[in-house]
Formats: C-alpha cells, sequence, structure tokens
C-alpha cells in the first residue's frame, strides 16, 4: 500500500506520462494490491479453491497491464481495429478476472448488472423495441473493453486515478491519524445542549466522515459500530438507531465540499467551463435542506427514547479545550489547503488532491512529535508511532479505494458499452414518450431508474452511471440546467441505499444494531422522506442549485427547507388526536410540505405555507386542556367583538 500511493502521489507531481497510459499502471497496481489483502483473508480461512483464483487473477493482471504499457502507442494512439489472437486471449482473460473480482468485492448485485451489460452488447439483435440494435462482435466487445484502453482502463478508471485515489488517501490517514474519535467527541459536546443529543452525534459523526469515505454503506459499517452501540447504550431501540446511522451516511455523501467523491466526476462529466467550485457552492443549499430535516426528524423519533442524554462515561478519559484546538488545526490545515488551492487559486482538483493528502501526511506527523517534544517525551518512541499510524493509513487508503476503483472500472466498461449501442438515446426517447412530454412523469421515472441503477453501488459509481445515461435525457429532451438535472439524478442515486426491498444502508445498520430489517428501513424512511421530494424541487425550482445566492435562490432554499420541516413533523409528530384523525392529519402535513418544497408557483407555495401554519396553531391548541374554550377565545380575540373573557382570565 505504501508503495502504491508512493507512485500515485508521484504522479500527481510530476506527471511524466500521459494519464491514460498512467491509468494502465493504476488499475493494474491497485488489483493487485485488493488480491494481495483477500489473499491474507483466504490463507488464514485455507480456502484453496479462492487463493488458486486469486493467483491466477495476480498473473492475469499483470501480463495484461504489461502488454497494454508497452503497446501503449500502438493501442491507444495508432491504428485501431486490428488484434492478434493472443491479445484477444489475454483480454478475454483480463475481462473474466474484472467479472471475479467485482463479484468478490460487490458480490451477485452489481455481478448482474456488469453480465447484462455485456449481455446486452453482444446479443443487442435479438431485443425488439427501442432498446434493440446490431450487436457487438465477440472480437469487438474485447478490443472495446481492454485492447483500446478504453472500457475497463477508461475515462472513469482515469479519473479515479488522478483525482479520487489522493482523497481516499486522505480518508485513510484521517482515520489513522485519529480524526474520527475527534469528530466523535465533538459531535457528543455539540450535542449535549438537546435532549436527542445522542442521536445528533451520530448525524453529525457519519454525516462528516460519510462525506469523505465515499460510499454510504462502507459509512454505515465503518461509523455505525461506534454510533449505534452508543445510541442503545442512552435507550435507543436498535431499529431506531439503525434507521438514524443509515440515513446520517447517506446524508453525508452529498455534503460539500468532497460529495463522496461525486463533485469530481460532476466536473468532469458537466464540462464546459464549470469548475469543482461552482459544483461545491451548487450543492451548499441542498445539503443545509437536507441536513436540518434530518435533524428535526432525528430529534422527533429520538428524544422519547433517550434515557441519558450527557454521554458523560462514553468516551475513556476526557480532553481539553487546547486538546480540541491541537487535534482541530492537525486536521484542518489540511481541508483549509484544499479550499485555498481549489477556490482561490483555481488550480485543478488533481492539484488539489495531491496537496491535500501531502499535508494531511506532513501534519499527521509533524504536530505530534512537536507536541513530544515540547512535554520531554521520547521523540524516538513517537516517531515510531507516527510512522505506524502512516503507515496503516496508507493500507487504510487502498483497502477503501479498491473496491472503488473495481466498481468504477467495471462501470467504465458497462458504460462504453450502452455509449456505443446508443442507450443514452434510447433512455431520452423512451422518457419522452412515456411521460407525454409530462416534465413531472419522466421525472418520476427517471427517480426510479436511478434509485435501480444505485443498487449496491459507491456514491461515485452510483452518480457516474446515472448522470452518462439519465441526466442527458432530462437535459436533452425536457431542456433543464446542467446542475439541476444532474443533482437531480444524484441525490435519487444514493436513495438506493435506504430504498427496500434492498436499502443495503439500512442493512448494514440493522445487522449492527441487531435489529429487524423492515423495522430499521421503516425508521430510516420516516426519517429520510424530504429526500424523496428534494430532487423535484431542482428541477422546478433550479435556482437551488444555481451555485448564486441571491434573493431568490435564497428564498427558495428556506421555502423547501419549511416543506421539509413540515414533512417531517407530518409524519413524527405524536399527534393528540384518535388514529383516524392523526392519520388525516398525517396526510394533509405531507402533502402540503410537498408544495411548499416543489410547487412551481409562489403564490401556491406561501398559501400552503400558511395553510402549514394554520394546522399548527389548531394542533397546539387541541392538545391543551379546554380545546373549545381556547378556539372560541382565539376566535373572538381575532373578530375583536368583545375583550371581556380574555380580561376576565387574567386575574
Amino acid at each position: 500500500s505504501v508503495l502504491f500511493w508512493v507512485m500515485v502521489l508521484g504522479w500527481s507531481y510530476s506527471q511524466l506520462m500521459p494519464r491514460a497510459q498512467y491509468g494502465i499502471v493504476f488499475l493494474g497496481a491497485i488489483l493487485l494490491v485488493y488480491i494481495v489483502n483477500e489473499f491474507i483473508g483466504v490463507i488464514e480461512e485455507e480456502d484453496r479453491l479462492s487463493a488458486v483464483l486469486l493467483t491466477i487473477s495476480a498473473a492475469v493482471v499483470i501480463t495484461t497491464v504489461v502488454y497494454l504499457f508497452t503497446n501503449y502507442s500502438a493501442l491507444y494512439e495508432g491504428a485501431r481495429g486490428i488484434a492478434t489472437d493472443s491479445a484477444l486471449a489475454l483480454a478475454l482473460a483480463f475481462t473474466l478476472v474484472i467479472v471475479y473480482l467485482t463479484w468478490r468485492s460487490f458480490g451477485m448485485t452489481f455481478l448482474v448488472v456488469l453480465l447484462a451489460g455485456i449481455g446486452y452488447g453482444l446479443f443487442g439483435q435479438y431485443i425488439g423495441g427501442i432498446l434493440g440494435h446490431g450487436g457487438i462482435t465477440s472480437e469487438r466487445m474485447l478490443r472495446l473493453l481492454v485492447l483500446e484502453v478504453e472500457g475497463f482502463f477508461g475515462s472513469l478508471n482515469r479519473l479515479v486515478a488522478a483525482w479520487i485515489a489522493p482523497f481516499l488517501l486522505y480518508a485513510g490517514l484521517l482515520k489513522a491519524y485519529g480524526a474520527f474519535d475527534m469528530i466523535l467527541r465533538l459531535a457528543v459536546r455539540s450535542a449535549k445542549y438537546i435532549s436527542s443529543g445522542v442521536a445528533q452525534t451520530a448525524v453529525v459523526a457519519s454525516a462528516v466522515i460519510g462525506s469523505v469515505n465515499g460510499s454510504q454503506t462502507a459509512n454505515a459499517g465503518m461509523t455505525g459500530s461506534f454510533t449505534i452501540p452508543m445510541m442503545k447504550e442512552s435507550g435507543v431501540k436498535p431499529e431506531t438507531a439503525g434507521g438514524i446511522e443509515s440515513v446520517a451516511s447517506t446524508a453525508g455523501q452529498v455534503l460539500p465540499p468532497v460529495m463522496g467523491a461525486a463533485a469530481f466526476i460532476m466536473v468532469s462529466v458537466i464540462g464546459g467551463s464549470v469548475t469543482y467550485v461552482d459544483v461545491m457552492l451548487a450543492g451548499l443549499i441542498p445539503a443545509a435542506i437536507l441536513m436540518v430535516s434530518i435533524f428535526a426528524g432525528v430529534h422527533y423519533i429520538a428524544a422519547p427514547q433517550i434515557e441519558n442524554p450527557t454521554m458523560d462515561d462514553y468516551f475513556q478519559g476526557t480532553k481539553t479545550t487546547g486538546e480540541f484546538i491541537y487535534e482541530g488545526l492537525k486536521y484542518a490545515i489540511p481541508l483549509v489547503i484544499l479550499l485555498y488551492v481549489l477556490g482561490v487559486l483555481q488550480y485543478t482538483v488533481m492539484t488539489g488532491a495531491l496537496w491535500t493528502a501531502v499535508a494531511m501526511i506532513i501534519t499527521g506527523i509533524t504536530f505530534p512529535i512537536a507536541r513530544a517534544l515540547y512535554e520531554g517525551e521520547s521523540l524516538t518512541a513517537k516517531g515510531r508511532e507516527v510512522l505506524v499510524h502512516t503507515r496503516d493509513g496508507a493500507r487504510e487508503g487502498a483497502v477503501v479505494l479498491a473496491p472503488v476503483a473495481i466498481i468504477l472500472a467495471a462501470i467504465n466498461g458497462v458504460v462504453d458499452i450502452l455509449l456505443t449501442t446508443g442507450v443514452p438515446t434510447a433512455i431520452s426517447l423512451a422518457l419522452m414518450d412515456l411521460s407525454g412530454g409530462v416534465l413531472l412523469l419522466a421525472a418520476v421515472m427517471s427517480m426510479i431508474i436511478c434509485i435501480l441503477l444505485g443498487l449496491g453501488m459507491p456514491t461515485s459509481a452510483a452518480y457516474t452511471i446515472v448522470a452518462l445515461l439519465v441526466a442527458p435525457a432530462l437535459t436533452g429532451q425536457f431542456l433543464l440546467p446542467d446542475f439541476a438535472a444532474h443533482y437531480f439524478v444524484f441525490y435519487a442515486a444514493i436513495l438506493a441505499g435506504l430504498t427496500p426491498p434492498i436499502a443495503t444502508c439500512a442493512a448494514v445498520a440493522c445487522g449492527i444494531a441487531g435489529a429487524s430489517f423492515w423495522k430499521t428501513v421503516w425508521e430510516a424512511l420516516k426519517i429520510s422522506a424530504p429526500l424523496y421530494v428534494l430532487p423535484f424541487a431542482f428541477i422546478y425550482h433550479p435556482e437551488l442549485v444555481s451555485g448564486a445566492f441571491d434573493a431568490t435562490a435564497i428564498s427558495a432554499g428556506a421555502l423547501a427547507m419549511l416543506g421539509a420541516l413540515t414533512i417531517i413533523h407530518g409524519i413524527n409528530y405524536r399527534f393528540a388526536f384518535g388514529r383516524s384523525v392523526s392519520t388525516g392529519a398525517r396526510v394533509v402535513f405531507f402533502a402540503l410540505g410537498i408544495i411548499v418544497m416543489v410547487y412551481p408557483d409562489l403564490l401556491v407555495q406561501l398559501g400552503a405555507l400558511a395553510a402549514t401554519a394554520g394546522l399548527l396553531v389548531v394542533q397546539t391548541i387541541v392538545g391543551k386542556p379546554d380545546p373549545v374554550g381556547k378556539l372560541q377565545a382565539l376566535a373572538t380575540g381575532i373578530n375583536g367583538s368583545s375583550k371581556e373573557p380574555i380580561e376576565a382570565e387574567r386575574p
């Protein structure tokens, strides 16, 4: 892992070879890191079949990478369309290795997607209707996937190599240097002031960490192992703890500045004059709406359950304010450098990623040594300790990166097949035809497609495939702005982790919590309901994701946030009515919230907001003693017919 990261950072700094040629070396190296890591577990389990398959896979990867690297000019820059039998055999072997490693890292869910994509390319002539095509020959398929240095080695793989990889090194170093502990402690401190503080701690910690690591499912397993037991110890039900963690991990994927690495892919996919700063700014208002609504939902659902809100005994030992400042500077300096390099200097994402990772290594090593020197500790022992942490961070970053690189390579192959056969155009025409040109119907169908395509994938992979297949239909056929379309499919794709019957993120969380899968999913849906509505607000109010902060954008954001809170209130508030009346109230609040968030007419939105305020007044009064008398007094005061009853109550 250390050697791998030396190669990554070295190329990012020097760029001694073309990016496409470097992408060959990168994919081969990360596949070997993954194979070695898997091999360790296989040996411990004495799984001889897997050991043989991994050994063969390593040999095929090395042979393929050497062949493509040494023949790079002829294969990538020279004439295409010609391949020897031995080269085709090597390409077939490498394709089978990708299929096998995809299955090892992501199971059957994505294996089916990969095989279906290859099968669709090979046998498209047997498919009728708008998705049918002339078919791709097996030789053309192997050239497309491997020998032309596209497919598995294509643009997504190069994007991972140049942009995403250094950020995952940064994430691994953060964990190894102890940032997760500090984030949890800060979250605990900040959450002590409200009754749902324990649960809000999970939201803050999981969202912050999830923004960097780029996988909601992996994040649920990583942070959930800390936050879920913490919530359960304070009295939160297992299914509620699992639901909160799964929603928080999902929310972290859309938080700027990293956005689960999807921000960097969005820059590349949209292209043109769009910069990383544009993408980051466009995501601020939606992220604020989402986080506020989640905080409210968690408060509603968790506060009544919490028995020990202080969490004083959860951490071993306490840290002073000075220690928090010391650790905060150690972790904040690299992030400030990232924002400065990208936002102020306007350098490339690759440069920002490089110096962020380097800065994290520097602060992670020098801060502890400087502290040891100040406190008179052994510099040798401290130096050995920080080097071990740095090594562990390198391993952690590589282990997290490897599955992401594998699935994005596989997706790159599938996407190239679909692009070659004209699927994006077919989807655009199908959406236009099935929706009859009605934007709302097209948006609903697009969301369903995005959720299905995002099943079981890391954030960057889920966004990539929907951005290339679905977003063009929204921009081309319905003339939506780029950011509105891309943020729509981005938010929709991450819903796959929460949407039953798969709900991979909730499945991981319920396993840690020891709770029922369906109860955990239900709790997650009650908290995340506005997340299913928010993407439609991007379509009807593109100013939400315009990156501008003028009066139009801020007012639209405020209305969307109030609408989201209305939905949360309607679903989670404990009404003092009978069952039938409470159900009706929930439906009305939910419908009003959708109108306030999405409806394109401002007057209608304000009317729905006024109706919501009126219902809240009625709900508050009905929940008090003598509700009829309170309503009569309120009505009398509004009409101004008599002030005597009010005066009579004062003594």
